[in-house]
């Protein structure tokens, strides 16, 4: 008779084994709903998507690989043209922030840095076409009297910020999500609104991240989508799914 730890060991490297074969996550998808679904878009704004914008020299190359810049716009367009509610959560910096006693790693780098800095919480002196302000391109939708800005996020996730409330009192339970950048402020974003028992469809080519030495922030994204979302879906996808609700 075999001893019980060596039966324990080979049973436990059966189950590994079993396991590795049928790894393949689920898809568990998400239907658009229109009286409760919407666009996500997290900091659309200068500092990450223009070449002058002051994260451009660590982004850049994600942004322009992923046609990140015309992929938001086709969302946004497309949820315009469907009466679909658009939500953005930007990224701001007031001068009292920067007194902050201390920061994570990419808190230091944008405070140093300047990224998303503005004169203060009730002026708008400065903002316009600044480093906080919206690309160009993205005005048109997001300045029509009809996009809801949320308060800023000042660390990456919406927690700070009265996202959940806006969605809420409108009813919306499900997020079509793209946005900058991949694995900061939408990863967070995705995973708080899972959290707080919202739907998530990631728009995977919406996004992009910063390539610095310690690695690809969007290939660590990636994985955190498709294991934490309900679905992630390409631009194409998510726009195919939204024009088929007309």
């Amino acid at each position: 008779m075999k001893p019980r730890a060596t039966l324990f060991a080979i049973t436990f490297s059966s189950l590994v084994v079993s396991s590795s074969l049928s790894a393949a996550l689920p898809n568990p998808g998400m239907t658009i709903d229109p009286e409760r679904t919407a666009i996500l878009i997290t900091d659309p704004q200068n500092d990450f998507l223009s070449p002058d914008g002051v994260a451009w020299g660590v982004v850049g190359e994600s942004v322009t690989k992923n046609n990140t810049v015309a992929n938001i716009e086709s969302l946004l367009k497309t949820a315009k043209a469907n009466d679909m509610p658009v939500f953005i959560s930007p990224h701001y910096y007031y001068p009292t922030d920067h007194g902050w006693k201390f920061e994570g790693a990419l808190e230091k780098l944008m405070h140093t840095i300047g990224m998303f800095d503005r004169e203060g919480a009730l002026t708008t002196e400065g903002f316009e076409d600044s480093g906080a302000d919206w690309l160009e391109s993205y005005k048109p939708y997001i300045n029509d009297g009809k996009t809801i800005v949320s308060t800023p996020h000042k660390v990456y996730g919406p927690e700070t910020n009265d996202l959940v409330l806006q969605l809420r009192k409108r009813g919306i339970d499900k997020v079509i999500l793209g946005g900058m950048s991949a694995n900061l402020c939408t990863e967070s974003h995705m995973r708080e609104l899972m959290e707080q028992g919202f739907e998530v469809a990631v728009v995977s080519d919406a996004t992009a991240a910063a390539i610095v030495e310690e690695g690809d922030g969007y290939e660590a994204a990636l994985v955190n989508f498709r294991f934490i979302a309900n679905t992630v879906w390409t631009t194409k996808q998510a726009v195919q799914k939204i024009n088929g609700n007309k």
